[in-house]
């Protein structure tokens, strides 16, 4: 079965989102994966000190096909640390695994499928 993690930053922190929205897609997406009989897993930071060794023990848990970083880490300016560090620790834990990027909440089974055989 196909392993797939999906990183992205918690939206109960970021100011202006519907956060209960965003997490409502997210449990979706959880679902979707499932359906295609792909394992998936979600792992959600803030951008503080807890973040890098949140993701490291995520991408060591096992071993995964595809790490998806979510839009939320990518596209916001401020998080462009968060972002390369992200990439990183994905290279440095996860060195089989594909990475891909979604562009919402709701896409990162197409995100994942994309390098999933």
């Amino acid at each position: 079965m196909p392993s797939v993690l999906v990183i992205g930053y918690d939206p109960q922190v970021l100011p202006a989102v519907d956060a209960e929205a965003v997490r409502t897609a997210f449990a979706e997406e959880v679902r979707r994966f499932g359906e295609l009989g792909i394992d998936a897993a979600m792992t959600l930071v803030v951008f503080d000190e807890a973040a890098e060794p949140a993701i490291a023990a995520s991408l060591a848990e096992r071993p995964w096909d595809v790490v998806v970083v979510g839009g939320g880490i990518r596209k916001t300016e401020v998080l462009l640390p968060l972002f390369e560090r992200t990439v990183n620790l994905i290279r440095r834990h996860a060195p089989g695994a594909a990475i891909a990027f979604n562009t919402s909440a709701g896409d990162s089974v197409e995100a994942a499928r994309r390098w999933l055989p």
